[in-house]
């Protein structure tokens, strides 16, 4: 009877919502979930069909509120430092019982999941039972979960169950004791992680502002730029509909409109409001040519550009913009005067406070927004992607990394490229997360300035952006910065050493591209190897695809619901290309050459674009970057090569180091065991290697440089 109140109670008073249905097994069963409050195992005693033992630690079992919900249920007390604890649970396991087990053993302190004990995984391997995972979202705002301060909490939050699809841990055979132990609390985490992925729930990017907005509290503070405003969610909101409601008066629902802007908050403001009024907003790339402009606005029948006055002056961008053919501009200072009476009574007075209700009623497979490739292959490639796809990527790197409330990111990486829109925008603004906006990642004094005077906690950033800042700021600049995440291109060694030595901070390297949101794989500090780009994030299958002539590793190719819905071409503008590959419908072929090793760390061996082919020989030109930096580790290089009438291909190096010759790239080659068919015969010295709006090497231009050389 107490049960029955009580299952009535909880269910109404935190709006219980059950997702999926429990799924009865006839073999040993083990149920585990994540660890988010005080509420876990109530709520899951009470809603479970199966009347499962309970394991909990002896010391917690002690504490009054924990006592009162075992009296309703069957536990087991364990001492965590007793080896024989493990045996306990084994043997009850055995004996048929449903057994129910937080693997965190621990309550978690930043909204993610915390590190795993391998013993409960152990449990599953030695019983051989049935796991089934339950993901419950939405405790960690009660005032009975042990999040800090910064983390909005209430009495009673809306709280989700989901029952995840029950499994098996398959861990190979052989190995020591200890190995198999290690390899199933591995195996425990990346079940955990994937669970909580296949947990989210679908949306549109509007949407999920507005379920940010309410979670973490329209009041609090979330975006700042260099006007030094901070912008509350409820603020944030209000320049979106504003935004939106003024662009829809200029333009068509489902229309794509070219969005030329700064990393800024009203640049946020346009995205998030151009999607509340069905719009697709088209990121242009302001530091490419206006043929490339063209080319990309023809890709995306895009009519119309939202772009400003001042950072079209600043930028020196006026050129560019009278080169456009069949384009209206349309000028943040010109369209604020338009904002008539009406407009303002119904933002006012009703979309900011039922934001639901004016929204456009998109569905998660719609476009959200058009990103642009560099155009280093062609013309400029439109890249549209979904709002599932942003948002799936952004809850994979949520189920890996401990991203709360309590950080502070730095943004200052361009918002027309992926990396800087997804992981350096969305993914803070929809995490509660606070966000400075900086609109150029090119001043390097002064972004460390910024890291210091705002407690930055977390950086985006390439590796030229990262060795620049590195070298700029001072010791102390980084001082509460915990994660520094590269991406876009490869770390080189010497700017994690650089790092490592100055500021006492680990880089996780990180790997992706556009048309995956973009995301693909990353280290995190449960899961660190260095050398290499980290594991593939939860929800993404791989191949490799062996190339002719490349013994190591294969092509990537990946599919997932990160994956985009397509390419727009100039050539056929407006006309949808879906991804496919050799690997078949749906994926994406990368062009880079990997490895991935047993425990799923990627290793990038470099473009299959970026091989040469030289005498009958593959040779990789990263390899022949990195043989340059041994041989001068405090210079910038990069390599390319042009055809050879004689060897088929030439290496052409390229170096900001005068004295660099020849014979000292043949000494570091005798020394690192490069092949002398891999030490270039030209060198070429410039005072700096040109680089992307993205932080990139600009091959493109130094294939042209070698070729007129």
């Amino acid at each position: 009877m107490i049960k029955t109140l009580l299952y009535v109670i909880v269910r109404l008073l935190f709006r219980v919502k059950v997702v999926g249905k429990f799924q009865r097994q006839e073999n040993h069963t083990v149920i585990i979930a994540n660890h988010q409050s005080f509420l876990d195992g109530l709520i899951l005693g009470l809603i479970l069909p199966i009347k499962p033992v309970f394991v909990v630690n002896t010391e917690i079992a002690k504490r009054p509120l924990v006592r009162a919900f075992l009296s309703l249920s069957e536990y087991l007390a364990i001492d965590p430092a007793n080896p024989m604890a493990i045996k306990q649970i084994i043997r009850l396991v055995e004996s048929g019982r449903a057994v129910v087990i937080f693997p965190e053993g621990r309550i978690t302190t930043t909204g993610s999941l915390m590190k795993i004990y391998e013993g409960s995984a152990f449990v599953t391997l030695k019983t051989a039972a049935t796991i089934h995972p339950i993901i419950i979202e939405g405790a960690t705002f009660s005032t009975l979960s042990r999040m800090h301060n910064e983390h909005p909490k209430r009495w009673f939050p809306k709280i989700t169950l989901t029952y995840c699809t029950p499994t098996r841990l398959n861990i190979t055979d052989g190995g020591s004791t200890h190995e198999r132990r290690t390899k199933s609390g591995e195996a425990m985490r990346t079940l955990l992680q994937q669970s909580i992925f296949e947990s989210r729930t679908p949306n549109t990017l509007f949407g999920a502002f507005i379920d940010a907005s309410e979670s973490y509290g329209y009041a609090r503070p979330i975006a700042e730029d260099t006007k030094q405003i901070e912008y509350t969610y409820r603020q944030l909101l209000t320049m979106a509909l504003g935004l939106g409601k003024l662009l829809s008066h200029h333009t068509a629902t489902g229309e794509s409109v070219g969005v030329l802007m700064p990393t800024a908050v009203p640049a946020l403001g346009i995205i998030l409001g151009l999607n509340a009024f069905g719009r697709t907003p088209a990121m242009l790339n302001f530091t490419t040519g206006s043929d490339g402009l063209q080319s990309a606005c023809t890709a995306a029948q895009i009519k119309t550009i939202i772009t400003s006055k001042a950072f079209v002056t600043q930028g020196k961008l006026e050129s560019k913009l009278e080169g456009l053919e069949g384009i209206g501009i349309l000028y943040l200072e010109d369209l604020r005067p338009q904002m008539k009476l009406m407009d303002k009574l119904w933002l006012m007075g009703w979309g900011r406070w039922f934001p639901r209700t004016v929204m456009h009623k998109s569905v998660p497979k719609d476009p959200a927004v058009i990103l642009f490739t560099s155009g280093s292959e062609g013309k400029p490639k439109g890249v549209v992607l979904s709002h599932d796809a942003i948002l799936a990527n952004i809850a994979q790197l949520r189920s890996i990394v401990d991203f709360s409330t309590e950080d502070k990111m730095l943004n200052a990486l361009p918002i027309f490229h992926s990396f800087g829109l997804t992981a350096g925008t969305l993914l803070p603004i929809l995490g509660g997360i606070p966000l400075f906006l900086y609109p150029s990642p090119l001043h390097y004094r002064v972004i460390p300035e910024i890291a210091y005077d705002r407690s930055c906690t977390i950086l985006f950033g390439t590796n030229t952006f990262l060795n620049h800042y590195g070298a700029h700021a001072h010791p102390y600049d980084f001082y509460r910065l915990r994660y520094v995440v590269a991406g876009a291109e490869k770390l080189s060694e010497s700017v994690k050493e650089l790092w490592f030595e100055k500021f006492g901070l680990r880089i996780f390297e990180g790997y992706g591209a556009t048309e995956t949101a973009p995301v693909i794989a990353v280290n995190t500090p449960m899961a660190y190897r260095s050398g290499t780009v980290g594991q593939i994030l939860p929800g993404i299958e791989s191949k490799l695809i062996r190339v002719p002539g490349i013994e190591e590793g294969g092509i990537l190719h990946v599919k997932g619901p990160n994956v985009m819905s397509g390419y727009l071409r100039a050539e056929r503008p407006g006309f949808l290309e879906k991804p496919t590959s050799e690997a078949g419908d749906g994926w994406y072929d990368t062009g880079d050459v990997v490895t991935i090793d047993e425990e799923g760390f990627v290793r990038i061996l470099g473009r299959v674009k970026r091989f040469a082919k030289i005498a009958g020989e593959m040779i990789s030109l990263e390899s022949v970057e990195k043989l340059a930096i041994c041989a001068s580790p405090s210079h910038f290089h990069a390599i390319t090569s042009i055809s050879d009438e004689k060897r088929g291909e030439a290496l052409v190096l390229f170096t900001t180091d005068q004295e660099l010759e020849r014979e000292l790239l043949q000494q570091a080659a005798r020394v690192g065991g490069y092949p002398e068919i891999a030490v270039p015969r030209k060198i070429v010295f410039l005072d700096a290697i040109p680089v992307l709006g993205t932080g990139k090497t600009d091959y493109v231009t130094l294939k042209s440089m070698a070729q007129n050389i």
